[in-house]
């Protein structure tokens, strides 16, 4: 927490050291992670604005399906590698008011924009000057709730404590993820597939 005599450079590299010491891995698996990370968003091309923006106009389910699966497999593995002590977690609480406000502006945009903080990095990669101004808006957003965190927390409501799913079947944790993630599996596959063409598909139709 924040004092009124903390000043905009101490927060911002306070921001900075908070991420430091989260403890993610060395700076290789990091980058390594990464680079598998945007390899199956290219392969899947999740990336492209046709995909989000399709699938926020329910026209697309390439997003759901990738997701749905991507959740339910990292489910499972993630609580696999918790419980042999190769991670760990942290459960942030609920904020009720943060998360429907941050909820709205963030599907807003996502939906405008086509992008999303996964897809947004591979997009301006490939050399996308659009992305790279909204990813500029993004890092201009969170340097504005860095700073002024303590007058925008009246907005978040009461915290509603760190709630989890396997907290309610502390006895069956691992029936309790293993079920919960075969079920996001079982949706993804039955999520009839529906494409949009992206701008190469098209241009490749119109050549024809």
């Amino acid at each position: 927490m924040y004092n009124k005599d903390t000043s905009i450079f101490e927060r911002v590299l306070s921001m900075f050291q908070t991420v430091e010491n989260e403890g993610h891995g060395s700076v290789l698996l990091v980058f390594v992670i990464g680079m598998v990370f945007g390899s199956i968003i290219q392969y899947t091309r999740v990336h492209r604005f046709e995909k989000i923006a399709g699938f926020s106009m329910l026209k697309d389910t390439v997003v759901p399906k990738m997701l749905f699966l991507a959740i339910g497999l990292a489910s499972i593995g993630l609580f696999i590698f918790i419980q042999l002590g190769w991670a760990s977690y942290h459960v942030k609480p609920i904020l009720l008011g943060g998360l429907i406000i941050g909820g709205i502006i963030f599907g807003s945009s996502m939906a405008i924009f086509g992008k999303c903080p996964g897809t947004g990095p591979v997009s301006v990669a490939e050399g996308r000057v659009d992305v790279m101004v909204g990813a500029l808006g993004g890092i201009l957003g969170g340097l504005v709730f860095t700073l002024f965190y303590d007058k925008l927390q009246l907005l978040m409501g009461k915290s509603l404590g760190k709630l989890t799913l396997t907290g309610y079947f502390e006895d069956h944790q691992g029936l309790t993820v293993l079920l919960f993630g075969l079920t996001l599996v079982v949706i993804s596959i039955a999520i009839p597939l529906i494409e949009e063409p992206d701008e190469s598909e098209v241009g490749d139709l119109q050549s024809e």
